[in-house]
């Protein structure tokens, strides 16, 4: 009998101590934690060369500061990031070109989304995600980030690409094609 408890107390230790790992599928990383995916990292962090981080375009500041050679120090929490509105088509047959890279679906161009400059983007790390943008007029609207507006296809570093919706929200005519604005993650 004394054997049988021996054998068993290690085991039992074992399968307790198994049971309280936290499940790889549902785990979500926080500041410099490890990542793989958008949804490996929580809150508004981006994963970044594979560590879970303060995204420096947008001004996070969860992380709490401090640079890096590969991450500059974020702006402000507050802080907004200067962009170019332009108006896009996300529907099937609109200018957009093919369906969303975010979800490989074409979109109404009533919804407020939007597609981002490549580095924005940051390979998809922002996909669903929504986003706040401020017009010169002083308006704003949130959009859920669908797309990249890819720099190999002559978008440039700069540029919120977004819907008729979004256009609409702010009070803009789409006719005037490019509006600078400020966007910061919402």
């Amino acid at each position: 009998m004394a054997n049988s408890v021996l054998v068993c107390l290690p085991s039992l230790w074992l399968v307790s101590n198994f049971l309280s790992l936290p499940s790889p599928a549902l785990a979500i990383s926080s500041c410099g934690g490890s990542c793989r995916t958008l949804n490996d990292c929580s809150g508004q962090l981006i994963c970044i060369n594979g560590k879970c981080n303060d995204d420096p375009d947008v001004g996070t500041h969860t992380c709490g500061g401090g640079s890096s050679p590969t991450t500059p120090s974020p702006p402000s929490s507050s802080s907004s990031t200067p962009a170019i509105l332009t108006n896009n088509n996300f529907e099937k047959g609109g200018d957009g070109g093919g369906p969303s890279e975010c979800d490989g679906k074409y979109h109404d161009n009533s919804e407020r989304i939007v597609a981002l400059s490549t580095r924005w983007y940051n390979n998809g790390s922002r996909c669903g995600k929504m986003i706040k943008i401020t017009a010169p007029n002083g308006k704003t609207t949130s959009a859920k980030v669908v797309d990249e507006c890819d720099k190999a296809d002559g978008c440039r570093n700069n540029i919120v690409d977004g819907s008729d919706g979004v256009w609409d929200a702010l009070g803009l005519d789409t006719d005037i094609g490019e509006v600078h604005v400020t966007w910061s993650m919402s």
